[in-house]
């Protein structure tokens, strides 16, 4: 919703929300207004542009209360244009934490993709605005039960039928790992076995995942990608070639390739630890192809908008593929990974080292792939080419 925040009126007639109503100030340089909840002035916050983190830096900047509304616009974009500056000076200011929500919004500018999950279950449940030094058991296990009683959406088109299904415990783990990692980062466990161990409400369901039963094999992925269209086809040939996850891949910018030896910088994953891949010269080729006659920090993998690829946007080109290809139900972007692996496991390549290339750990590649039989006794990257 566009809106000019200078104007008190239309300040005034703005629904009241968690995630703020911005202004472009400048490029990389942003203020927001949220309104209050109960009648009050309303806060104002800053956004500025990290080009060392590649992410928005925030500031919370008050609410000018003291200040006549004609002149709380003026008030906030001083500061917010002064906060800017200092984040593009490289001297960031730490923004202080307070709530859960406050560390939740912290924790994504870091990893984006947990922003959706804390949307959905965090910042418009009660305990977004639990105090850290107040946290306790109780109020997660509390915010737990309501994340295992809410449904999954099994489509989330927004024309027709909205279709849902029990929450799977493996997606319950995946919901809470991501608040688990967020609060872990400034506050630390509480003493077992007592109202103050938080962490404890927080334990993963075990034995939640399922086993990865779902292999296309190259000629399988071979029509998968002749039938997915133009534009994400760059991005499907990825999938088939490295064993990395989606979001690592999508992740991926031009001057994280290195054209002269092959190798490919991880920076964006799961993991928090940075790797190097040496890639094979198929995977190679494509890599040198889409990051040609572009920045440094352009995405190797751009959609026509010119955005990079998430999982909102490859999810329906690759299960159209899938259906005109015929392939089992069920393909996902996550198959394509499963199906690299799998091709790296049977081909003998040692398990810690499969582990290190998809930015996985020998245990979970044991757990999930560790029935399969060796057919050949030497293998490398090379192997995936199709």
């Amino acid at each position: 919703m566009a809106c000019d925040l200078s104007k008190v009126g239309e300040r005034e007639r703005l629904k009241a929300r968690r995630e703020p109503y911005w202004n472009r100030l400048r490029a990389g340089c942003f203020l927001g207004f949220r309104p209050s909840k109960r009648g009050g002035a309303g806060s104002w916050v800053a956004r500025a542009y990290d080009e060392d983190k590649r992410s928005y830096r925030l500031k919370a900047l008050g609410d000018f209360g003291d200040l006549a509304g004609k002149d709380r616009f003026t008030a906030a974009k001083k500061e917010a244009e002064a906060f800017a500056e200092q984040v593009e000076a490289g001297g960031v200011v730490v923004v202080r934490l307070e709530t859960v929500g406050d560390a939740c919004q912290a924790y994504s500018e870091t990893k984006p993709d947990a922003e959706g999950r804390f949307k959905r279950y965090v910042y418009g449940d009660p305990l977004a605005k639990v105090r850290l030094d107040k946290l306790r058991k109780r109020h997660l296990m509390d915010w737990r039960a309501r994340l295992e009683a809410t449904p999954a959406q099994v489509s989330r088109r927004k024309k027709g039928e909205k279709r849902i299904r029990e929450r799977a415990p493996a997606t319950i783990n995946r919901d809470m790992a991501a608040l688990r990692a967020a609060l872990t980062k400034v506050i630390a466990p509480g003493t077992p076995k007592t109202e103050a161990a938080w962490q404890e409400a927080l334990r993963a369901i075990p034995n939640a995942d399922r086993q990865r039963t779902l292999y296309l094999g190259r000629g399988q992925r071979r029509t998968l990608l002749a039938q997915v269209q133009p534009e994400a086809a760059p991005f499907v040939e990825a999938l088939c070639l490295l064993p990395l996850r989606p979001g690592a891949i999508a992740a991926l910018t031009v001057g994280d390739f290195d054209k002269r030896t092959n190798e490919l910088t991880i920076d964006n994953d799961k993991i928090d630890k940075r790797r190097r891949i040496q890639v094979p010269d198929q995977a190679a080729t494509l890599l040198a192809s889409q990051s040609e006659d572009k920045l440094p920090t352009a995405p190797i993998f751009m959609r026509a908008n010119g955005k990079p690829w998430d999982k909102n946007s490859w999810k329906l080109p690759i299960r159209v593929a899938a259906e005109e290809a015929n392939l089992p139900a069920g393909v996902t972007a996550y198959t394509l990974r499963h199906s690299t692996i799998t091709d790296l496991v049977q081909a003998g390549l040692p398990l810690l080292t499969i582990a290190q290339i998809s930015g996985t750990s020998a245990e979970m590649i044991e757990k999930h792939y560790g029935h399969l039989t060796s057919d050949f006794a030497v293998a490398a990257l090379s192997q995936l080419a199709f």
